[in-house]
């Protein structure tokens, strides 16, 4: 079998009129479809095309390109192809525009694969069209292998269609075409493949993975490290711990060794699932075969403590991990924040949210959640009140969610002077307070009779046009 290298000179020379049947065919109406296909012709310096505006004169395209490279103006390349600049788009132009940028590698790489994308992306859009009738459509699959014999084909387009199928998000059809080519004796290369597994495992296509994976067995195709990560990230998804083990072993047998990216994985899937011995045996086997951990397997760890109840051991990892020298996230933070909270230890939870200030790192809204629902656990909620105006004295940005909870559940405790304290804090971060808040604030103001201020809220929530419900009403 010929295997297919990962970048190959695209064949330009493929898309000539007629190979795949585009002339007597309108599938579609985009210039950049159709034409890229159909037009070959060389550009002749036609003078009237200096009427036109900069980014449509044909005689200006390859500058404008160039331009765009150099200036690393993905977005301007992106209009000039939606504007159809590229509808007369010749292998001439190509060439110029490469030789243009030889003193710059990475900007020629950079266009010859986006355009040679974009053409395939559009003749995967093109199959499918055509009035209904199947027999009609477009098989771009079998377009390709009947125009081998009349240009300047290579293996490597088959690559870039499977590819070109995903990222359209037409995964089946990935898949098949990747059935179609091995059928007909030629290998995809393994970037391509773990594309292939990638997308069919984002679709919860499992089956499909193992089924791509014999295959490459079969064919002798020899996976490399990422492809047994994503296989791993699969079974753990699946919730097959247990099958993981075998696995790991028959990747071992054929050379391969985990890395970080394997080991974070099932540390953070026996964690998940409560098996906590099995991830700090796996913590302990990396420091063995020379695998550092990083933050995300301290922080998987971490939350594995804090789940099973052991908070003051998860936070002598947090400072184990500080001194080996690596640096706490947001996440990392309201790992140990979330394992105080739900032992009801506010007093450390705050602590460690003051150490996370003074890192310079920004409390966020899981953050502020969070320690709202500690306080409100142990019917502290007038704490969490006083936490969250600390909190923007800090310079944290609050929710609207966050003060509508904060309002309704003061409200419910009888505590409306609290509520309409945060009602005012809260129009002054420029949130508009909603009917639910007015009717509830006013309506615990009842309870406690508490009339005259009541009836100041509603002529309040009345001038902002909002409708008092039939309690509000009857005052």
């Amino acid at each position: 079998m010929k295997s297919a290298p990962h970048l190959l000179p695209f064949p330009w020379g493929f898309f000539r009129p007629g190979i795949l049947g585009l002339i007597p065919r309108n599938y579609s109406t985009s210039p950049s479809a159709v034409q890229t296909l159909t037009l070959n012709q060389p550009i002749s310096n036609n003078p009237l095309y200096n009427f036109l505006p900069e980014t449509q004169n044909p005689n200006n395209l390859v500058a404008l390109v160039c331009s765009s490279l150099k200036l690393k103006d993905g977005a301007f390349l992106e209009y000039l192809r939606k504007q159809g600049s590229f509808c007369r788009f010749t292998g001439d132009d190509l060439s110029r525009i490469l030789l243009r940028c030889q003193s710059d590698s990475s900007a020629a790489l950079a266009f010859f694969t986006w355009e040679a994308m974009k053409i395939m992306l559009e003749l995967v859009q093109l199959e499918g069209t055509g009035n209904g009738n199947v027999s009609e459509r477009l098989n771009v699959y079998e377009s390709l292998i009947l125009s081998t014999n009349d240009c300047n084909w290579d293996l490597a387009v088959l690559d870039m269609l499977i590819k070109a199928y995903l990222r359209k998000g037409m995964v089946k059809e990935s898949f098949q075409t990747f059935r179609k080519i091995v059928r007909a004796g030629f290998v995809p290369s393994i970037v391509t493949i773990n594309c292939l597994l990638n997308g069919l495992s984002r679709m919860d296509f499992g089956g499909k993975c193992w089924e791509v994976y014999e295959e490459m067995r079969r064919i002798e195709l020899h996976p490399n490290t990422c492809t047994f990560n994503i296989l791993t990230h699969l079974l753990c998804k699946e919730g097959n711990v247990d099958k993981v083990n075998e696995f790991l072993e028959r990747m071992e047998e054929e050379g391969f060794h985990p890395d970080i990216v394997t080991y974070n994985m099932l540390i953070d899937r026996y964690c998940k699932g409560g098996r906590l011995k099995d991830a700090v045996y796996l913590f302990n086997i990396m420091f063995r075969r020379g695998v550092v951990p990083d933050m995300i397997t301290y922080t998987a760890l971490i939350y594995g403590l804090c789940k099973g109840g052991n908070v003051r051991e998860a936070h002598r990892l947090f400072q184990l991990m500080v001194h080996r020298g690596l640096k706490p996230d947001a996440v990392s933070y309201n790992t140990l924040i979330y394992g105080y909270c739900k032992e009801g230890m506010m007093q450390e939870a705050r602590s460690v949210l003051f150490d996370m200030i003074g890192r310079g790192i920004a409390p966020d809204n899981f953050t502020c959640w969070t320690l709202v629902k500690g306080y409100q656990n142990l019917d502290r909620m007038i704490s969490a009140l006083n936490l969250v105006l600390e909190l923007t004295r800090f310079g944290v940005v609050i929710s609207r969610d966050m003060y509508c909870y904060l309002i309704l559940a003061l409200c419910k405790e009888n505590r409306p002077f609290a509520a309409k304290s945060l009602l005012e804090q809260m129009s002054l971060n420029g949130y508009i307070p909603s009917e639910e808040m007015y009717n509830e604030l006013i309506d615990s103001l009842c309870r406690g009779k508490f009339v005259n201020e009541a009836l100041e809220l509603k002529v309040e929530m009345v001038s902002k046009e909002m409708k008092p419900n039939l309690v509000t009403e009857l005052l």
